[in-house]
Order: structure tokens, then C-alpha cells, then sequence
């Protein structure tokens, strides 16, 4: 009877999870709520703990972000980008998704790229090149970025949890690792996107629309550029203020014996619970909850600043100063794609997490028991688990949020969850996500698509790939680094 209550409810915060990415954006978060309600009253669960470090980390990275695109910084940013691929617009394949890469690493959100995307179409198709080349793996690489990013929620999240669960790992630690094996996955994804699909001048379909004289007219009529648009110094500025803000955080996480440091209780090493006379049971963590120092349990020692306050402090003074210095206006911001998706993150993470911490940290013993003997003899099986946790949830720092706590739990080497974190990004599997759709509609040759059976789509090929080879490469290098 037990076992069949637990699985009613795993099914109620799995369908929670397909209800809310059917509806997207804030459901996500919103319908999470629902399975949250229904464990907690009607199963009487107890709650489990809302991530609250990630979402003011996530807030305060995209509130600068969002006042930098605001001061038209992040205009300034792709008309560069733009030059690069004019420049050398036979080699878009790959250098589009270098492109989206790192303006994703840069900005913590894959929803800059929105600009980007009609230009990369447009210079394939001026360049005789198949759209869908370059487009499918950009928009891939516009996503994988979020793992290499030192501002983005799946990065600090992964930090904060392993260094709570005895894993010493920095968020520079994490980029050495990250960085270059999602750069061998991209590049594996677009070798193999170089000569994908028909030429355009052999691809039936594409010349058929060519004799519509409206249908030539829309694919060729019309060219998107960013190269007339005047960018003001102040929005120049606004970038380097952001950048000089990631080079602080980098810097403080690099050098953490320059952080001012407070004193702090821990656990005493082998400290055991003490009884008390009335059958109270004091533990190690109960005594650093409550802030007392007794039974011999707890100890005072100096702890520097965390790294979750410093990227805080860090980013809402950087957007202070873009404020102040950079005309960048608070209300644009506000109604900037960057904001707002990042507000929609937000919102995700905080119902996701929630939902599944309440219902792993119920169940740990009995997850244990189940997953135990797999990953004891295939700790790297836990890279199916986090994918296929992320098809359903559209947001690698909710799965972060979510399954790594389980993954430690179950006794997994910190240095193995390192080795698979390029495997948190699944959610290109059913091409529902937004910077999928759009890909789609802005390539106004029609080569980029959502097939006919749903799976069989545009951004399939080089999503594998590149995460299969980046979760491969990342694994080796952690390893021989840890």
C-alpha cells in the first residue's frame, strides 16, 4: 500500500511537470504549485525547502543583465557578432553557434539571441547555404551556454549544493570543466551539420517556392541587420561595467582569502547527537540552526563572505552604476525580453524545486534503496536521469535545483556529477522551447522545422550530439582534474 502511495504521487509531480510545460512560461512554476498542494494537504507531506540562494542569485543577474540591454549594451553586442558573421559568412555553421554560445556565457540566458537568429538566416541564404545548417546548432549552442556561464542559476546552483555536500568546487572550477568539452560537443554538432539537408539549389522544395514570385519576395526581399543602428558610448560602457562586473565575481571566486570573513558555528568532526533528561534528541545541525555553541557538538570558526552574496552584491551594484552612468532606464528593463524571461525563470525554479524537494526529501530512504545499486556500479547513469528530468522541466538550473541534492544522497562522487552537467540541457528533445519555436519562424526559407511526428525535428541531430559529446568530454577532464 506504501509503495503504490509513492508511486501515485511520483506520477502526480510528473504530470505536474507535463502540465506545465504543455502551458510554458510561468506555468511552469504555477502548475507546480498544484502538486506541491496535493502532496502536502492531501498526502500530508512536509515541505520540502524553496531554493531561495539560486532565485536571488537568478534575480540580481538578470536585473543587471536586463538594465544593460536597456542601455542598448546588448545591441552593441550582436552588431558585433554580426560583423564576425558577415565577415566570414562561408564558415556560419560554425561560427553562429560560437556566436549564441557566448553571448549566452556572458549574459546568463540563452533569450539574447533573439536578434540574432533572422541575421544568421539571412546570411546563409544570401551565402546560397541551407538556413537550417547553422540555425539548428545555433540555437542548441544559444542553451548549452547556460552551463558555462559564472552569472547563470544552473552554475552557481551546482556550486552552492556541492560545496554543502563536501564537494570543494568554485564557479571557475566548474567553467574549466564545462567550457571547453560544450565547445567539443558544438563543434561536433556542427561538423555534422555542415553539409546537413539538400543544398538549396538542389532541394526541390525550396525551388518550388522560388517560382511563387510572393514566396521569392519573402525569403530574399528583405535583409535583417543591426549594422545601421547607431550605438551611443554610454552603451559601450554599460558593457563594460557588465564584463567588469563578471571579472570581480570571477576573481573573488578564484581568490576567496580576500572575501571578508565573519565568524560562523560548524560541527564539531565526529560530533554525535546528545540526549537530553527528558528524551530530546540535539543534533550537530539543530545547535546550528538555532545559533547555540554547547554539548561540545559546535564550534566557531571564520568563514568568508559566501560567493551566492557576493554575485549579488556584484550584479545589483553593476546595474546600480549602468543606472547612474549609462542613461540606462530602469521601466525598458523592465519590459526587456532578458527581464522578463529571467522573472519567468524565477517563477519556474521556485515551483519545480520546491515540488521535487518535497517529495525526494520524503521518499530519500526508499530512492536509496531503488537507485543505489545502479549508480554504485554506473555512477555516470545519473546523466540519463538528469536529461530525461529535463525534457520534462525546460530549465537546466531547476534540474540542478531539483536532482543534484538526490544525486549526493545517493553517494555519487562530486568530481562524476561535474563529469555529467552538460547533460541538465534535454529540453530540445520535444522542440517546444522558445528559442526553438522562434529558430523556426525566423528562417524564411522554411529548412528549419518541426517535422511531421514532432521528434523528428531541425534541432534533434546537433542536440545529441553536442550534448552526448560535452557530457563525454566533461567527464574526462573532471576526472583528471579531481
Amino acid at each position: 500500500m506504501a509503495t503504490l502511495s509513492i508511486i501515485l504521487q511520483l506520477c502526480i509531480v510528473l504530470g505536474a511537470l507535463w502540465v506545465g510545460s504543455r502551458y510554458g512560461s510561468l506555468a511552469l512554476g504555477a502548475i507546480s504549485g498544484i502538486g506541491l498542494a496535493i502532496l502536502v494537504f492531501g498526502f500530508g507531506l512536509k515541505p520540502g525547502t524553496p531554493p531561495t540562494d539560486v532565485i536571488y542569485i537568478i534575480i540580481a543577474a538578470v536585473t543587471c543583465a536586463g538594465i544593460m540591454q536597456a542601455s542598448g549594451g546588448m545591441d552593441w553586442l550582436i552588431q558585433l557578432a554580426e560583423r564576425l558573421l558577415r565577415k566570414h559568412p562561408d564558415r556560419i555553421t560554425f561560427l553562429a553557434p560560437l556566436c549564441t554560445f557566448f553571448l549566452t556565457v556572458l549574459v546568463g540566458t540563452g533569450h539574447v539571441v533573439y536578434t540574432l537568429m533572422p541575421i544568421i538566416c539571412d546570411i546563409a541564404l544570401k551565402k546560397g547555404i541551407r538556413p537550417e545548417r547553422p540555425c539548428g546548432v545555433a540555437s542548441i549552442a544559444s542553451q548549452v551556454g547556460i552551463t558555462c556561464s559564472p552569472i547563470a542559476a544552473a552554475v552557481v546552483a551546482f556550486v552552492s549544493i556541492s560545496n554543502a555536500n563536501g564537494f570543494d568546487v568554485s564557479i571557475p572550477g566548474v567553467l574549466m570543466v564545462s567550457i571547453p568539452s560544450c565547445l567539443c560537443g558544438l563543434m561536433a554538432a556542427a561538423a555534422a551539420s555542415y553539409h546537413r539537408g539538400l543544398d538549396l539549389d538542389k532541394d526541390p522544395q525550396f525551388q518550388a517556392k522560388l517560382k511563387d514570385p510572393e514566396q521569392y519576395k519573402f525569403i530574399y526581399g528583405s535583409s535583417a541587420t543591426t549594422l545601421d543602428k547607431e550605438i551611443p558610448q554610454s552603451a559601450k560602457n554599460a558593457v563594460f561595467i557588465f564584463l567588469g562586473a563578471l571579472a570581480v565575481i570571477v576573481f573573488f571566486a578564484i581568490f576567496q582569502n580576500v572575501l571578508p570573513s565573519y565568524s560562523t558555528l560548524r560541527a564539531v568532526k565526529g560530533a554525535a547527537p546528545t540526549t537530553l533528561a527528558d528524551g530530546t534528541v540535539i543534533t550537530p545541525d539543530q545547535l546550528i540552526k538555532s545559533g547555540i555553541q554547547s554539548f561540545g557538538m559546535t564550534e566557531l570558526y571564520q568563514k568568508p563572505l559566501a560567493m551566492n552574496l557576493v554575485i549579488q552584491i556584484v550584479m545589483i551594484a553593476a546595474a546600480a552604476l549602468m543606472i547612474i552612468f549609462c542613461k540606462a532606464s530602469p521601466k525598458k528593463a523592465v519590459a526587456g525580453p532578458v527581464w522578463q524571461s529571467g522573472m519567468v525563470a524565477v517563477v519556474a525554479i521556485y515551483g519545480i524545486a520546491w515540488l521535487a524537494d518535497t517529495f525526494f526529501s520524503n521518499y530519500l530512504t526508499e530512492m536509496k534503496t531503488l537507485l543505489s545499486g545502479i549508480v554504485a556500479q554506473y555512477p555516470w547513469s545519473i546523466a540519463l536521469v538528469f536529461f530525461c528530468v529535463s525534457v520534462l522541466i525546460n530549465s537546466q538550473g531547476a534540474v540542478v535545483v531539483a536532482m543534484l541534492p538526490l544525486a549526493y544522497s545517493l553517494g555519487i562522487p562530486g568530481w562524476v556529477l561535474l563529469g555529467v552537467l552538460p547533460s541538465v540541457y534535454g529540453y530540445f528533445f520535444i522542440p517546444n522551447y522558445p528559442s526553438d519555436i522562434a529558430t523556426v519562424n525566423f528562417d524564411r526559407s522554411g529548412t528549419t522545422v518541426i517535422g511531421k511526428y514532432l521528434l523528428n525535428h531541425s534541432f534533434m541531430m546537433p542536440g545529441l550530439i553536442c550534448v552526448s559529446v560535452s557530457t563525454l568530454v566533461a567527464y574526462l577532464i573532471s576526472m583528471l582534474i579531481y
